[in-house]
C-alpha cells in the first residue's frame, strides 16, 4: 500500500515536471516566434545600426595656383584620431598612449573617454600621419582613424585678403576659397562598414568613391603681389597711414596680377586676425576718388564734342556753385588753361566749368557708362557697387562736387578697371582673379566699349602730360625709359556729420605703362597719410616703384629709347 502511494506520488512529480518543461518550451517557442515575426524588423535595424556604419570619406580640396603655377593654397594630408567611449576598454591606457605619441593632454582626454554617453570624441584632429600610425599599432579598442586634409597657405603673407581661407571642415569662408568653394570642394564619398564588438572595422559592404576637388588657376602673380605688398608696407610706414591698397591689372585681358594691401597678415593664422584686416578693401570698401574722377568729366565733354584738348578757358581762382565756393588745391591767380592743362594741373575750377557745359544729365550718363554705381562683377565675394547719388536727388551744388570726385564713392577695382579701359583703347574688360578651373577652357569675360577710339587717344595723351609735363601733378610717377599716363587724386574724407574732415584725406595715383602700348595699369590708394596729403606726393612714388619692378620682372621693353634704363631682376 505504501509502495503504491510512493509510485503515484513519483508519477505526479514526473507529470508536473513534464508540464513545466512543456510550458517553458512553449514560452520559449512563443518568445522566439514573437521576436522573429513581430519584433524581427525592428531588432534587425538595431543590430545593423550596432554593427553597420556609414562613414563619409572626405574629398581632397583642390589647389589654388598663381598664374605661374606656384601654389597659393594646398591641402596638407593629416590623420584625425577619434575614440568611441562606449567601446574604449581602458580609458587611462588610451589617454596615456595619446599623450606619449601625439602629445595631447591626457588630463583633458581622460574624462571625455570616461563619459559613456558619448560615442565620438576627438583624440586629435589633423594629427601627424606618422605619429597616428604609431598609435594605430597599439590596437587600442575604441580608437579609430581617418584621413583628413588641413588647408595651408605656403606663401604665408602673400595675398591673404585675396585667397581668403577655409575652415577646419575644409569649407571656404573668405576670399577665393569662398567664391570657388563648390569647385574646390569636390564630392564626399561614403563607405558602409561592419565593426566588431570593440569597434574595429572587419568588412566594407559598399562604397561610393569621393570626387577630388578641382584646382583653381588664379591670375595673381605671387612675385608681383609680394613686391606690391612690400611697397605698400613701406608707404604706410613712411606716411604713417591707416592702410594702403594697390591693384595691378593687365588692361588687355582684365586679369588682376596683384591685389595688395597693407597691413597684411599670415593666411595660416586667419583665425587670430581681426576681420577689419582680413577684408579685401580693393573690392569691398569705397572711397571718394577725388581728382582721379576728373577723367569721367573731361572724357564726357570731349565725347559730346563740347571741347577739344586745346580749348582754352579763363579760370578764376575759385568758382561759385549754388551756395558753395570751390577753389583749386593750390592758390593761383586768374589763368587761361587748355582742357589738357585742366587735367594735367588737376584744376577743380576747370573741371567744374567743363561739367557745367556738359550738364547734370549728360554727366550722369557718362558716370553710368563708365560703370560707377554698380559692381564690376569681379569674381570675388562681397563686392560693393559704390555710391552714386541719383540725378533726381542732386542739389544745386552737386554739379560742383561730383565732377571733381567728391560726393561720390567708388571702389579701387572700379577705378582701376576704368583706367584699364583707357589703356585698352576705350574697351572696358571685366576684371577677374581666376583664369580657369581644372581642365576647363579659360573663362570668357564681359567687355564693352565705353570711349570712342579718337577720344580715347586724346584722353591717353592728356594723361601722359599729367606725368611728363613740368608743373603737372604726377611727375613723381615717372619711370626712366618708359612713358607713363595717369592721374593723381587727393580727396577729403567725409567726417560722418554731413561734412568733410580738414585732416583726413585719401591720396591716389592710377596710371598705365608704357603709355604708347599699355601693358600694365597700377592703382595705389593710401588712406589718411600724415606729413603730406597729395596723391602726387604720397601715392605716385609708390606707383612708380611697383610699376618699375613689374616692367623689369615681365621684361617689357622701354618705349622711350632716349632715356637709358637697365632691364633685370629687382629686389
Amino acid at each position: 500500500m505504501a509502495a503504491s502511494a510512493r509510485t503515484r506520488q513519483a508519477n505526479r512529480r514526473l507529470r508536473l515536471l513534464l508540464v513545466i518543461v512543456l510550458l517553458a518550451f512553449g514560452g520559449t517557442l512563443a518568445r522566439a516566434a514573437w521576436l522573429q515575426v513581430v519584433q524581427g524588423p525592428r531588432l534587425s535595424r538595431i543590430a545593423q545600426s550596432q554593427h553597420h556604419e556609414v562613414v563619409k570619406t572626405p574629398a581632397g580640396r583642390g589647389t589654388i595656383f598663381d598664374r605661374t603655377g606656384v601654389p597659393l593654397a594646398i591641402g596638407e594630408q593629416t590623420t584625425t584620431v577619434f575614440a568611441d567611449p562606449k567601446q574604449v576598454r581602458n580609458p587611462r591606457v588610451v589617454a596615456l598612449a595619446a599623450h606619449a605619441i601625439l602629445g595631447v593632454s591626457a588630463n583633458q582626454l581622460y574624462p571625455q573617454l570616461l563619459d559613456k554617453r558619448s560615442q565620438f570624441v576627438y583624440v586629435q584632429r589633423f594629427a601627424d600621419p606618422a605619429k597616428a600610425e604609431l598609435l594605430a599599432k597599439r590596437n587600442l579598442a575604441g580608437v579609430g582613424f581617418y584621413p583628413e586634409q588641413r588647408r595651408t597657405y605656403p606663401q604665408g603673407t602673400v595675398a591673404p585678403q585675396v585667397i581668403g581661407y577655409a575652415g577646419v571642415d575644409n569649407t571656404g569662408l573668405e576670399g577665393l576659397e569662398y567664391e570657388y568653394n563648390t569647385s574646390l570642394s569636390g564630392r564626399t564619398g561614403t563607405e558602409t562598414i561592419v565593426r566588431d564588438p570593440v569597434g574595429r572595422t572587419i568588412d566594407v559592404l559598399s562604397s561610393t568613391p569621393e570626387v577630388e576637388g578641382q584646382d583653381v588657376f588664379s591670375t595673381i602673380d605671387h612675385t608681383i603681389q609680394a613686391n606690391a605688398e612690400q611697397v605698400l608696407r613701406q608707404t604706410v610706414s613712411q606716411w604713417r597711414a591707416k592702410y594702403a591698397v594697390a591693384i595691378v591689372l593687365d588692361p588687355k585681358t582684365g586679369a588682376v596680377l596683384a591685389m595688395a594691401q597693407a597691413p597684411g597678415y599670415n593666411a595660416n593664422q586667419s583665425n587670430s586676425v581681426p576681420l577689419a584686416v582680413q577684408r579685401n578693401r580693393a573690392v569691398t570698401d569705397t572711397y571718394e576718388p577725388g581728382s582721379t574722377f576728373k577723367l569721367v568729366t573731361i572724357t564726357g565733354a570731349l565725347s559730346e564734342s563740347l571741347v577739344t584738348p586745346s580749348t582754352k578757358f579763363t579760370l578764376a581762382p575759385s568758382i561759385r556753385v549754388a551756395d558753395r565756393v570751390i577753389h583749386d588745391a593750390e592758390p593761383r591767380p586768374t589763368e587761361t588753361m587748355t582742357v589738357a592743362q585742366i587735367l594735367q594741373r588737376s584744376s577743380n575750377v576747370g573741371a567744374i566749368t567743363l561739367a557745367e557745359k556738359l550738364g547734370g544729365a549728360r554727366l550722369m550718363s557718362w558716370i553710368r557708362k563708365f560703370g560707377f554705381g554698380r559692381p564690376t562683377a569681379i569674381d570675388f565675394p562681397g563686392e560693393s557697387p559704390g555710391d552714386v547719388l541719383p540725378l533726381d536727388q542732386w542739389s544745386g551744388s552737386t554739379i560742383g562736387n561730383v565732377p571733381i570726385g567728391q560726393g561720390i564713392a567708388v571702389t579701387p577695382i572700379q577705378m582701376a578697371s576704368v583706367y584699364a579701359a583707357v589703356a585698352n583703347g576705350g574697351v572696358w574688360i571685366q576684371p577677374h582673379l581666376v583664369e580657369r578651373i581644372g581642365s576647363e577652357p579659360p573663362r570668357q569675360w564681359a567687355r564693352r566699349r565705353i570711349i570712342s577710339p579718337p577720344v580715347n587717344a586724346k584722353v591717353k595723351t592728356m594723361l601722359t602730360g599729367v606725368v611728363a609735363d613740368a608743373g603737372a601733378t604726377g611727375t613723381a610717377a615717372a619711370i626712366p625709359g618708359y612713358s607713363v599716363a595717369g592721374k593723381t587724386g587727393t580727396a577729403q574724407k567725409p567726417n560722418g556729420h554731413g561734412g568733410y574732415s580738414d585732416t583726413n584725406f585719401d591720396a591716389t595715383f592710377v596710371g598705365m605703362v608704357p603709355a604708347s602700348n599699355p601693358r600694365l595699369v597700377v592703382l595705389v590708394m593710401v588712406d589718411e597719410p600724415r606729413g603730406s596729403i597729395f596723391g602726387g606726393v604720397v601715392a605716385a612714388p609708390a606707383f612708380a616703384s611697383i610699376a618699375k619692378f613689374d616692367l623689369q620682372y615681365l621684361e617689357i621693353p622701354p618705349d622711350e629709347p632716349g632715356t637709358r634704363t637697365t632691364l633685370g631682376a629687382s629686389g
